[in-house]
């Protein structure tokens, strides 16, 4: 399961991250966080992106309420850095990576 986890993590890092760069690029709003505002009209535009927005983000916390304490039970080590790729690049790769990590520790 290590390389899958391993291979899912690279593809839920760069999907997203395609999108992102042409956003960037047409909008100049680099990795949609040089134009806070903007992004965050964008992604609560309507009630059907806020009903996306409020489930991912609510999955987020639990994501890092979770690895928290799953990490000093395991001993994953670089939980920092999976949380900074998450915040930065997303779930989509965050979780994953640290089911990677858990299992590489196993």
């Amino acid at each position: 399961m290590k390389k899958i986890y391993l291979v899912l993590a690279v593809i839920g890092f760069i999907a997203p991250s395609i999108l992102v760069a042409i956003e960037s690029v047409e909008t100049g709003n680099i990795l949609l966080y040089t134009q806070p505002a903007a992004t965050l009209e964008a992604m609560f535009s309507n009630r059907i992106s806020t009903i996306f927005m409020i489930d991912l983000l609510f999955a987020v916390l639990v994501f890092f309420i979770w690895t928290y304490a799953d990490s000093k039970k395991n001993g994953v080590r670089n939980i920092g850095l999976v949380w900074l790729l998450t915040l930065l690049l997303g779930l989509a790769g965050g979780f994953p990576l640290y089911l990677y990590l858990r299992e590489k520790e196993n």
